[in-house]
């Protein structure tokens, strides 16, 4: 039977005693002190007596509870801790439950013990024992407690082993008071077990997240070192390209003319600057962006020229033809001076910009038109190609959220100028696409809008950016391909092309020697006669521009550099220069590929000549119609659109109504139009088709010398078309002498030039039937021809 112990009660609330530990215990709570007392009282008792006097029950109190089990503990020494507190330094030696109190001396809580006896030890509790002390000798390993290893290897019980977690930190004290409430030894190692590999996988974890902590440091830490290092080595070779710090950004902004929204807003993005780390990226993105901002010349400007006879001048000498523009060029300069010397140019925040846009054929000078009137005004100059854009970003700036952001092309376009009232050339505006990243036509609308750009805002800026003083010049091939709102914003200036003068001017005073220096030759290596331009520009090119006549000039010059370096010194000097003349240009060009037609395709009856408007200008169109016998109906060919389609049954209905359809009526119709490859549509052709129509129903051909354009309706009313220049220069250059246009068209004969005007016979119609009257051969004329 086991003996039961009387022994006074040692409460601790702070910590647990196991068998085997040795601690101090403070003796700073009155329950401590008299169970130390208590335990002390026997000392001079027999040896047995005195012995069991100075023995303790150490039972936890966690929470104001007394545990069931407590470590019977010996009395090894009192005294006093360094700090002076009153201490007693208890052994435990092994567990006792706790029994019922009995009475003793003191103030002390004596109780009944009943000392624990532990399980008999099996081959599992080896086994365990044998994994835990591995796991403990590991963990002791990595802090380096060598001796600790040593005394936990010489630990051979199982019970002692486990008793011995008494002293691990990682356990707190109700996990302790587990352990020394249970008494199988087995199951104290697997809860042991279970922790510690709990403690080892939670250590792996903080020791990688250390790790990387501490090499992330160490990285910055190294970084800032060669940073400094070489701001020192730079200070000392005395480079100043190295980086701004934060007091140079502050008095760049503080000593830059920038408006004062600007300077605001800059100052603001230097304090971020100054309390952001060296390390962190944004210092990288506001250092670009105050870059940006202090490159842009805010108040910076040109002074215009206000001699206009000397701007006329200077726009002559570049550019041919092209009074329409050259004309609100001016008229713009002249608007412009008048103002300044009245102080008007800032009035009400608006500047006197300008937005114009030059639609015309390609060839004819609008691109190069740009830079000769930056010339003219004293302005800089600077092209921003529009064609094919599709990103809304490109024309409005991306947000500095985005990594390698950048302002739009306007603000590049204004920071490239130098000057906020440049020439700004918006090349190829019908061009401008659109998809899922925005519509680049919606921003330029804000850009091109007078009464809004001077306060145009970037989303990479995010400041107001005066634009009212950039004259802007839009250049285009189609007018129909800019959308209705933005063409709203611009002032529509059309070139329609070149006469043939003009072309021959052109090529003898800018294309020519351009081409003669290209080709290595000098001025006196070669001579190009009038008739000569006069035939590239009318036979071997048909254009509404020059680059195809450049291109010509250029094959001939290359020939003629060919034959001088092809023959001796003397015989080569002997032959300069070379003369080109139409005789020649067979040598060089070969035969003519552009001769006039249309008598030939008019001499059967149902062949009319139309003329129509391309991307290219305009050109002449032949219309075709012929019958035959069968099943009655109309068959139309050419690629023609619903428009077009529609023109051919509205003549055929008018020839019926009117009775002049002859025998079509029974008869199968086929109306085709040639260049069948090429897409056709539009109402002006209708003259043309009914005038086709008419010829084939009464046997009378179309005269050869006549073109025309016109919509028809049911009634026979000729009403107005569009493009009517164009379509009198392309009736022009291929020979035609007669034109017939719509009557409510006349005042379009105004912008056409006076030597084609002389040129030509235009013949202003309102009705159908005075269009056959001209256009067809008298009826007995064909008869005696017949």
């Amino acid at each position: 039977m086991t003996e039961m112990l009387k022994l006074p009660v040692l409460p601790l609330t702070d910590s647990v005693v196991l068998p085997g530990m040795v601690v101090p215990v403070r003796l700073d709570e009155p329950e401590t002190q008299a169970a130390i007392d208590a335990a002390g009282s026997g000392a001079d008792a027999d040896a047995d007596d005195a012995k069991t006097q100075r023995r303790v029950l150490v039972v936890p109190r966690l929470d104001g509870r007394y545990a069931a089990i407590g470590t019977v503990a010996v009395l090894e020494q009192i005294g006093r801790l360094p700090n002076g507190e009153k201490a007693a330094v208890v052994r435990g030696e092994r567990r006792a439950k706790i029994g019922s109190g009995v009475t003793g001396p003191g103030a002390a809580l004596w109780v009944e013990a009943e000392p624990v006896q532990d399980a008999q030890v099996t081959g599992r509790t080896q086994e365990l024992a044998k994994e835990y002390k591995a796991l403990v000798v590991s963990i002791l390993q990595q802090r380096g407690a060598w001796q600790v290893i040593d005394s936990v290897q010489q630990t051979a019980d199982p019970s002692a082993l486990s008793d011995l977690a008494g002293w691990a930190s990682y356990l707190d004290n109700e996990q302790k008071a587990q352990l020394l409430a249970e008494t199988d030894v087995t199951r104290r190692l697997e809860l042991l077990l279970k922790w510690t590999k709990a403690h080892v996988a939670e250590q792996e974890v903080s020791e990688k997240i250390a790790g990387d902590v501490r090499e992330g440091m160490e990285k910055q830490q190294r970084d800032f070192l060669l940073r400094q290092q070489l701001a020192a080595i730079r200070k000392e070779l005395g480079e100043g390209d190295g980086d701004e710090s934060e007091d140079d950004y502050r008095t760049k902004v503080e000593n830059a003319d920038l408006p004062e929204h600007v300077r605001k807003a800059a100052l603001a993005e230097v304090g971020k600057l100054e309390r952001s780390s060296d390390q962190s990226p944004e210092g990288g993105w506001i250092r670009t962006w105050l870059d940006t901002v202090l490159d842009i010349p805010w108040k910076e400007t040109t002074v215009d020229t206000d001699d206009l006879v000397e701007a006329r001048r200077i726009l002559d000498a570049d550019h041919a033809g092209l009074d329409d523009v050259k004309e609100r060029l001016i008229e713009f300069l002249a608007v412009r001076s008048r103002r300044g010397r009245k102080g008007l140019d800032t009035v009400g925040g608006r500047g006197s910009g300008a937005v114009l846009s030059l639609v015309g054929p390609p060839g004819v000078g609008k691109t190069s038109l740009g830079e000769s009137v930056a010339h003219a005004l004293g302005r800089k100059f600077v092209r921003v190609a529009l064609g094919g854009v599709r990103d809304e970003a490109e024309i409005r700036g991306h947000r500095r959220t985005y990594v390698g952001a950048l302002p739009g092309r306007i603000v590049r376009a204004i920071r490239e100028a130098g000057s906020m009232n440049p020439v700004v050339l918006l090349d190829e505006i019908d061009k401008v696409g659109s998809d899922f990243r925005g519509d680049p036509t919606a921003a330029l609308l804000e850009v091109l809008d007078p009464a809004q750009n001077h306060t145009f805002r970037d989303h990479y800026l995010e400041v107001d950016l005066d634009l009212s003083n950039v004259l802007f010049l839009a250049t285009a091939n189609t007018g129909e391909n800019i959308p209705g709102p933005l063409a709203d914003r611009m002032e529509v200036v059309t070139l329609d092309g070149y006469t043939e003068a003009e072309k021959i001017a052109i090529a003898r005073d800018h294309l020519l020697p351009r081409q003669i220096e290209k080709a290595g030759l000098e001025t006196a290596d070669v001579e190009f006669s009038e008739v000569a331009l006069g035939m590239i520009a009318a036979e071997y090119t048909r254009e509404a521009g020059v680059r195809q006549l450049e291109r010509g000039l250029a094959k001939v010059l290359r020939k003629v550099a060919v034959q001088l370096d092809a023959t001796s010194p003397e015989d080569s000097e002997s032959e300069r220069p070379v003369h080109v003349d139409a005789d020649a240009l067979v040598t060089y060009l070969g035969r003519p590929r552009f001769t006039p037609e249309s008598a030939e395709r008019t001499s059967v009856p149902g062949v009319a000549t139309g003329l129509a408007v391309t991307g290219a200008g305009g050109d002449v169109l032949f219309i075709e119609a012929t019958k035959m016998d069968g099943e009655p109906g109309l068959t139309i060919t050419g690629q023609l659109g619903e428009v077009m389609t529609e023109s051919v049954s509205i003549a055929l209905s008018y020839l019926r109504s009117k009775g002049l359809a002859g025998d079509l009526a029974s008869k199968k119709l086929h109306v085709h139009v040639p260049a069948g490859a090429v897409p056709k549509d539009g109402p002006s052709a209708g003259v043309t088709m009914t005038t086709a129509l008419a010829s084939l129903a009464s046997g009378r051909p179309v005269k050869s010398s006549v073109g025309m354009t016109g919509e028809v309706t049911l009634q026979g009313k000729v009403l107005p078309i569009g493009g009517v220049k164009q379509k009198l220069l392309a009736a022009h250059r291929a020979g035609l002498t007669d034109v017939i246009i719509p009557k409510r068209n006349e005042p379009d004969l105004d912008d056409l030039p006076e030597s084609v005007r002389g040129e030509l016979r235009v013949h202003p119609v309102a009705d159908v039937a005075d269009v056959l009257e001209i256009a067809l051969e008298p009826a007995r004329e064909h008869v005696s021809a017949a």
